[in-house]
């Protein structure tokens, strides 16, 4: 069973080994999931909604950080299964739906090795293709999202791909930051994501998030959430030279 971890009273993680979700509970008794895991994940994010007393069809909203086969991956399998609408940037909109091929990354030699190694995973995995998915609400920066228990900013934070978008609950504290931050296995260090698009706008977004106020919890989709002392963390990372 995977890991299903309480950050604060209404937003959980559900840890894998790639590509974390989230789901939080809305005030109509409904939940949201912030990305969805690699295609083939859908029975463990329903499981996880079952273990918190929720419905398939109370998955209201799907929000994906970004077009990734990580993190949209079981869309499409939620969106048949549940009924949810799906909320994504709207640069990054057209690859979601699979009406655009999406731009390929720029890899430094340390990360095209974690992508082969992490492709090479799937496969021996048997994970599912990725399906395309329509996309219901495109999110531009400045955008709240509706029906959540507490204000949501949405921050468009290019560069890992063209449209990804980051969310700041101010009132929890807590920061959704997509593909623009993670963290090393043991915690102590944030990181830059690795296989970007665009690697200097990338560093500005992590850059950009690093320096908000009003953030403790850092709700990262690869590594190790930062739950103590986020905000030094964040500022002695160095994403300019990671993946080097």
């Amino acid at each position: 069973m995977d890991a299903l971890t309480e950050i604060t009273p209404t937003v959980w993680q559900l840890a894998f080994p790639v590509g974390h979700v989230y789901l939080v509970a809305l005030p109509d008794d409904g939940y949201a999931a912030i990305d969805t895991g690699v295609p083939g994940s859908a029975p463990a994010v329903l499981g996880a909604l079952a273990r918190l007393g929720g419905r398939p069809d109370q998955l209201r909203q799907i929000v994906l950080t970004h077009s990734h086969i990580d993190h949209m991956g079981s869309a499409a399998d939620l969106v048949d299964a549940t009924g949810a609408r799906v909320l994504a940037g709207a640069l990054d909109a057209p690859y979601i739906r699979g009406t655009a091929p999406e731009p390929a990354p720029v890899f430094s030699p340390a990360e095209r090795s974690l992508f082969e190694g992490m492709m090479a995973d799937f496969a021996a995995a048997g994970i599912p293709p990725l399906r395309p998915v329509d996309v219901d609400v495109a999110l531009h920066e400045g955008d709240t999202l509706d029906g959540w228990p507490e204000p949501v900013r949405v921050l468009h934070v290019p560069g890992h791909t063209p449209g990804g978008i980051a969310l700041h609950l101010p009132e929890s504290r807590l920061l959704f930051p997509g593909d623009i931050i993670g963290t090393t296995p043991d915690g102590t260090r944030a990181v830059l994501g690795p296989g970007n698009v665009a690697r200097e706008e990338a560093i500005a977004s992590f850059r950009r998030l690093a320096a908000l106020d009003e953030v403790d919890t850092v709700c990262v989709p690869h590594g190790v959430l930062l739950r103590t002392g986020a905000r030094d963390v964040l500022a002695a990372a160095t994403p300019e030279k990671d993946w080097q």
